[in-house]
């Protein structure tokens, strides 16, 4: 089975298929992760995009029945140097050729994906079409042009109804609102005694509060963050009227969720040139004067002199390029980081965040 890459600009990479026979158009970016490839497929915040890894093999360890972040593959297609057919691992049940097939996700590999990453990097992620099929480069290059990428992928990542998830110990009511989230955010967050109650995008603010959480999280998930206005909204009401009891009520984003407190607070978020996406990068907290290497996936970014100009103080910043990496309200309990400290895929140095919300769930300041 042929495969090929094909660029909004022109460029054409020439492979072999994997996966389903299927043609695809999203946003070619890349990943430096050197493991993690069944978790990262599965990140809701993967939509609509067509992923690189830059580590060479990928699938030598196949596919197994519990490192799944959701119930499916959200990325659009997937790019490698080298794909491993017969994998070795205890918990291994497929190879990643028969789940990518599965899930009707096409793949390309023996393209040079380091060639890919320079390219992406000097000349920033761009529209691309994936295939497997046997098209013509007129009928590629058409379906390239001819189609549009959304930006609120948001709108369907998340639950379409309110979802329980309690906990064994029951000490938190945490209202997570569901932007696409990660299912170890959540386990992160049960396994600390929070019972939680997921809502759909768009939920109203009123509805969130008159069950009386003790703790709001706005997940991750994909897409242009100033298209989810309406969560915008939500979120800057959900801040306003926090002080429904004696005391505030505390507010954590990570990813999307970060970006979205930024923007209802006045903020303002821009797309990166080719995001921050991998396991390997390194972040610095202001507060405590330490570094961290952090696990991220992320296109956009927020804009400092925006944020400490409307109530907010920048805590953590990225070690490689200085953008935010974290922040937090100078008067509420309000906090959130870009990167992500369940590291699922990654290193666990940044768990500690879920602590902070607890602590602040008890009553304790930032």
């Amino acid at each position: 089975m042929r495969g090929i890459i094909y660029l909004e600009d022109g460029t054409v990479y020439k492979g072999r298929g994997f996966g389903a026979k299927k043609t695809h158009v999203g946003e070619l970016v890349f990943n430096t992760g050197m493991s993690g490839y069944q978790k990262t497929l599965t990140d809701p915040s993967y939509s609509e995009q067509i992923l690189t890894m830059t580590y060479p093999l990928i699938g030598n360890y196949g596919i197994n029945d519990t490192d799944f972040e959701s119930d499916k593959i959200w990325a659009f297609g997937l790019v490698v140097r080298d794909v491993c057919f017969r994998p070795s691992n205890w918990k291994c049940v497929k190879n990643i050729d028969a789940w990518l097939k599965e899930m009707d996700v096409p793949g390309v590999y023996d393209v040079d994906t380091r060639e890919i990453t320079r390219k992406i990097r000097n000349d920033g992620n761009q529209k691309c079409v994936i295939s497997t099929e046997d098209l013509s480069l007129d009928e590629i290059r058409k379906l390239c042009e001819e189609t549009d990428l959304r930006g609120d992928q948001m709108k369907d990542a998340g639950v379409k109804e309110v979802t329980e998830m309690p906990s064994e110990e029951h000490k938190y009511k945490v209202a997570v609102l569901d932007l696409g989230i990660k299912r170890s955010i959540l386990k992160e967050l049960n396994a600390r005694g929070c019972d939680l109650t997921i809502f759909p995008y768009g939920t109203k603010a009123r509805t969130i509060l008159a069950m009386k959480p003790d703790g709001v999280f706005v997940s991750n998930g994909p897409g242009d963050p100033e298209a989810a206005k309406e969560e915008v909204v939500i979120v800057e009401k959900l801040i306003t009227n926090s002080n429904y009891g004696p005391s505030q009520m505390p507010v954590f984003g990570i990813c999307m969720g970060h970006q979205i407190i930024a923007l209802s607070q006045g903020g303002r978020t821009y797309k990166l040139q080719y995001g921050h996406r991998g396991c390997n990068h390194g972040v610095f907290d202001k507060k405590t004067g330490r570094s961290y290497i952090t696990s991220q996936n992320h296109g956009y970014a927020v804009a400092a002199d925006s944020v400490v100009l409307h109530g907010l103080d920048v805590t953590h910043l990225n070690l490689n390029d200085g953008t935010v990496e974290g922040m937090e309200h100078i008067s509420k309990p309000v906090f959130s980081v870009q990167f992500h400290p369940e590291s699922n895929p990654g290193p666990h140095d940044t768990g500690y965040l879920f602590d902070k919300f607890i602590d602040l769930m008890k009553g304790g300041r930032l």
